[in-house]
C-alpha cells in the first residue's frame, strides 16, 4: 500500500476541511472542547498552505490526513507551567493533525508523525514539540506512543479551554 506525505496545495482544501470537520465532531463526541470554537478553519489552512507548512498524508492516492509542521518558534510555548527538557535547540512543532474518519484505526497517525519528524530532521531539527487538550485522550495516546514526554501546561489562548498538555521529543 502506497503511503506518503506531501505539502498541501490549495486544491486540497475541500478534503482538508472535510477531515477537520470530522475530527471536530469526534472530539465533541469524546467530550473534549478542543476545536469546538470554529478553529481550525479554512482561513488558517489557507495561510498554512501559503506558508508551505501544511502537509497531507496520502494513502492509495487519497488524502487521508492533514497536519502542520511549524519550524518557527510557537509563541504559545514561550511560557510553560512545568519545564521543557531542551530549551536551547530550535524546535519544530506539529499542529492541527487529523486523520480522515475513513482511515481511522489503521495507525496512520503514527505513520504521519514519523514522516513529519523525518521532514523536520532533514531540515536540521532534533527537538520536537506538540500539545493537546487534557480531554483529548486519543491524541495523548498517539503522542506518547511516538516517544514524546510530557513537560507541562501551555496556554494556546486566554480562555479556560486554552490550556494544553505540552510534550517534547528530542532525537
Amino acid at each position: 500500500m502506497l503511503v506518503y506525505i506531501r505539502k498541501a496545495v490549495k486544491e486540497d482544501l475541500p478534503a482538508i476541511i472535510k477531515i477537520i470537520d470530522n475530527a471536530k465532531q469526534l472530539l465533541k463526541e469524546d467530550g473534549s472542547p478542543q476545536w469546538q470554537d470554529g478553529r481550525p478553519n479554512q482561513a488558517m489552512f489557507e495561510q498554512d498552505i501559503a506558508l508551505k507548512r501544511a502537509y497531507v498524508l496520502v494513502v492509495k492516492q487519497k488524502i487521508a490526513g492533514v497536519a502542520v509542521l511549524q519550524t518557527t518558534p510557537d509563541s504559545s510555548y514561550a511560557k510553560i507551567t512545568g519545564k521543557w527538557h531542551n530549551n536551547q535547540s530550535p524546535y519544530a512543532t506539529i499542529h492541527r493533525i487529523a486523520i480522515d474518519s475513513e482511515f481511522r484505526g489503521q495507525h496512520l497517525g503514527q505513520t504521519f508523525i514519523s514522516n513529519l519528524l523525518s521532514c523536520a530532521i532533514a531540515l536540521g531539527f532534533s527537538n520536537f514539540r506538540i500539545d493537546t487538550h487534557a480531554l483529548n485522550k486519543r491524541m495523548q495516546a498517539l503522542i506518547e506512543s511516538m516517544g514524546y514526554q510530557y513537560c507541562g501546561i501551555v496556554q494556546v489562548d486566554q480562555t479556560e479551554d486554552g490550556a494544553r498538555y505540552a510534550y517534547e521529543l528530542n532525537l
